[in-house]
């Protein structure tokens, strides 16, 4: 099997557990997402449907459009768990409209929270992204 196309599968695959995993949260466990948790939903579900569709089509170039999504992924879920975990970021932000960016609905050994889990599937994705290279 190309290593490309490996690796554009494991991408589909990370994206489509990190979409169902948010979905989970919010429609079986009732966890109300707050405004930061909608924004990387927003980046999340498009690589979905790109990635699939790369797959489809043996597009590896859709690299490129995944790498952005990510990337600005990464930055919202690295920001959205310093707010959960690092005081003085936290107890300075303005309330969020509704449920607070703060609210840690899971706290798994301590320190594994729901937007550790996002900026975790970003960089796996990157990563990924990465490592498609051409042939």
């Amino acid at each position: 099997m190309d290593r490309r196309k490996l690796y554009l599968q494991l991408l589909f695959f990370t994206s489509l557990i990190a979409t169902m995993g948010s979905l989970y949260f919010s429609e079986v466990r009732q966890y109300v997402p707050c405004e930061f948790c909608w924004y990387q939903r927003i980046l999340m579900y498009p690589i979905v449907i790109i990635s699939l569709i790369a797959l489809i089509r043996q597009d590896f170039g859709a690299k490129y459009y995944i790498r952005a999504l990510s990337i600005l992924g990464i930055l919202m879920g690295g920001y959205h768990y310093a707010l959960q975990k690092v005081s003085f970021i936290g107890d300075g932000m303005a309330a969020c409209e509704g449920v607070s960016c703060t609210v840690q609905y899971i706290n798994w050994f301590g320190f594994i929270t729901i937007p550790f889990l996002s900026f975790i599937a970003f960089t796996i994705i990157l990563i990924l992204t990465f490592l498609i290279k051409k042939d």
